[in-house]
């Protein structure tokens, strides 16, 4: 009897949810950990040396034209010492030795250390898919490339307007309370899947067609749909909760109070049947 109710929730869960456009993850299937290893303290380093190591656009427009070079190697080296003392002092998300947010619902100050890491990876994702987007479509208008150009000055209006609404709370993850992480958790991911995805997929196309440093217009064509269809694909997607860290994140009672009075029905049958 027990194993039927079991089964009839779990049913009943699984129609609910493929009745969703969006999928979800319920507050009570999260894992909540009191403390963060040393491996996941330790892999969230490179991830913001990532960020702040492509923060200055033109600088990390030559790298990717001419590569790695000595300035290159100062710049990684100041990151990697900067990065390193703020993950020392745990002064960076995810780098903390105890998860600041566990149940993404609390209404907590959003500490100034998280404001800036998240509004420095927001202008990293917003520059460059907009300055690439800007410098594909000036290719084939043109029929030449200026991404130096476009990169040296459209940088800092675009990162401005970034860093604007990154310091007034606008952009998810840098308010000052963590109220609304349970949604802002989910966008956010999601446009790291989707710039980053998409940007290298624009990288591969520039290295690997030779006919786009010969004015070619096809070629920059085939890349501007390229690029364009993959940052709305993948946008839908991860919209979707169909990518890692994308689902929404719903409370069960909320969400459908049939399957929060079977389940706890459910439970509840378990424990009178339990041995004592």
């Amino acid at each position: 009897m027990k194993m039927n109710r079991r089964n009839e929730v779990a049913e009943i869960s699984r129609i609910c949810d493929s009745k969703s456009v969006v999928a979800v993850q319920y507050t009570d299937q999260i894992r909540i950990r009191e403390f963060n290893t040393s491996l996941y303290r330790l892999c969230h380093w490179p991830i913001w040396i990532t960020v702040f190591y492509l923060l200055p656009g033109p600088l990390t427009c030559r790298l990717f034209e001419k590569g790695f070079d000595w300035q290159m190697a100062k710049w990684l080296a100041m990151v990697c010492f900067g990065t390193g003392v703020a993950g020392l002092r745990s002064r960076l998300p995810g780098v903390e030795p105890k998860p600041y947010i566990i149940t993404f619902t609390e209404d907590l100050p959003n500490p100034l250390y998280r404001r800036l890491s998240y509004t420095a990876a927001w202008s990293d994702l917003v520059t460059f898919a907009v300055l690439n987007l800007i410098g594909t479509i000036d290719a084939i208008v043109r029929g030449k490339w200026r991404m130096r150009q476009i990169y040296y000055y459209g940088w800092i209006p675009v990162a401005s307007v970034s860093w604007a609404l990154g310091f007034n709370g606008v952009l998810p993850r840098t308010g000052r309370s963590t109220i609304g992480e349970w949604a802002e958790r989910r966008v956010f991911y999601g446009a790291i899947w989707t710039v980053t995805c998409s940007q290298i997929l624009l990288g591969t196309l520039w290295r690997g067609l030779p006919s786009t440093r010969f004015r070619s217009r096809k070629a920059s064509v085939l890349m501007l749909v390229a690029f364009a269809a993959s940052l709305g694909g993948l946008a839908f997607i991860a919209f979707r909760g169909r990518l890692p860290r994308t689902r929404r994140i719903v409370s069960r009672e909320k969400e459908n109070p049939h399957v929060s009075f079977a389940h706890s029905t459910s439970l509840r049958a378990g424990y009178r049947g339990a041995p004592r």
